[in-house]
């Protein structure tokens, strides 16, 4: 017979899982899924409260991971961890974007990384690590996308495997998050200490 306080922790799990599977992208879940579904129907199952703990638990292999019991706010502290990867890729640029002077320019560049990002990047534009200055905002943009993403993934790397793979699920297959290079792992304590320390001083995120 299952004790009260049993099946009060067997549903606080459950309802982890749910949780974490309403929030992973829906690439990750197409890769285990047939090959034939549509993105709707993806989108359809990961919506299906019945679905969701079987969902979170096919990408959740290991025992660790889908049965453990520490399960407190991720790493990112419940924040968008493609914002994280904004905000760290920012820094890592800042000194390209405070170059960025035309309206023209800095229009651009907001609307592809936010406002918030290239506040943040001035802000701590001494933390910058790119010396070589990109002035197109489009290639600039993708390049803060790319090292940013790159910077979260080597961060993560000496995460637990749940905390690690509760941010990456959350991010689209193939992004440079899965790949960092040797001058992501230099810098990402530092980038992503600063990222956290901010995303800290918010309210709580949901």
């Amino acid at each position: 017979m299952v004790s009260r306080d049993q099946n009060h922790l067997l549903n606080a799990h459950s309802d982890r899982l749910r949780e974490f599977a309403a929030l992973i992208h829906p690439s990750r879940l197409a890769g285990h899924l047939d090959g034939l579904l549509s993105e709707t129907t993806v989108l359809q199952l990961q919506k299906t409260p019945r679905l969701q703990q079987r969902l979170a638990e096919l990408l959740l292999k290991s025992e660790e991971a889908s049965n453990g019991t520490d399960w407190g706010r991720d790493v990112l502290l419940g924040h968008d961890p493609r914002r994280a990867a904004l905000l760290a890729g920012s820094i890592w640029h800042a000194r390209s974007v405070l170059k960025l002077v035309s309206k023209h320019d800095v229009a651009i560049l907001i609307e592809n990384i936010g406002a918030e990002a290239q506040a943040f990047s001035i802000r701590h534009l001494s933390g910058a690590v790119a010396t070589t200055s990109i002035v197109d905002p489009h290639k600039l943009s993708s390049q803060i996308e790319h090292d940013g993403h790159a910077c979260l993934g080597a961060w993560l790397k000496d995460a637990s495997e749940l905390d690690r793979v509760r941010v990456l699920f959350r991010l689209p297959v193939g992004t440079a998050a899965e790949s960092p290079a040797a001058e992501h792992h230099n810098a990402a304590s530092r980038l992503l200490s600063l990222v956290v320390a901010h995303l800290a001083s918010e309210a709580p995120a949901a």
